[in-house]
């Protein structure tokens, strides 16, 4: 059996993916700067020799909106490819092509970094967390006022399911590289009345 290793594995998505790949009893180590056994730094590259030694895929979790991102994912892939590391699954978002964001533009620069690394991989696009939007609403909503771009959107994801994305991944970490979604795919067009958003399907 080959070792999964995953990034951000104490994130929201990580966590439950991890979960999720354990009770499918696969073999997993958690990239953590804290973890006793494998100590990594993804920006400084620090540790990533030894945390990648026997791993055969990598699903990559990790991202800051804060930045760093494109260093990290540089430092992961050229370490992935020293250890002969056969896939790696990058989770990206729907829509960082055409999303003049700048944390959209840097993951999608990590999808074309994964794509010319040489290694078999897989990107995996993830429509945003649901608490994402909540908080953004929260920060633009200070009563009795509260700010909203014209023509927002948000593309939901709707599911039964607790953890749909961390199901998607644990599939996707076992199969063969490949290009997918999880989420939409319509879009929401949101205004917000104080702490509430109002959302009509477009």
């Amino acid at each position: 059996m080959t070792t999964i290793l995953v990034t951000g594995g104490t994130g929201k998505l990580g966590r439950p993916l991890v979960a999720r790949l354990r009770e499918d009893g696969q073999d997993v180590r958690v990239l953590s700067r804290r973890d006793p056994h494998h100590p990594v730094d993804l920006r400084k590259g620090q540790g990533l020799d030894a945390a990648l030694a026997g791993v055969g895929t990598v699903v990559h979790c990790a991202s800051s909106p804060m930045g760093g991102d494109a260093e990290a994912a540089g430092n992961l892939l050229a370490a992935a490819g020293r250890a002969g590391v056969e896939h790696l699954v990058y989770i990206s978002i729907v829509g960082v092509d055409q999303v003049p964001y700048p944390y959209y533009r840097v993951k999608h620069q990590v999808e074309r970094m994964a794509e010319e690394s040489g290694i078999g991989w897989t990107v995996l696009r993830a429509t945003q967390f649901h608490d994402l939007v909540r908080s953004v609403l929260r920060a633009l909503g200070r009563p009795p006022v509260s700010a909203t771009r014209a023509g927002s959107a948000v593309r939901p994801r709707p599911s039964r399911r607790r953890v749909p994305r961390a199901d998607r991944a644990s599939r996707t970490a076992a199969s063969s590289p490949g290009r997918g979604s999880a989420g939409g795919p319509w879009a929401l067009a949101c205004s917000s009345n104080r702490s509430q958003a109002a959302c009509s399907r477009s």
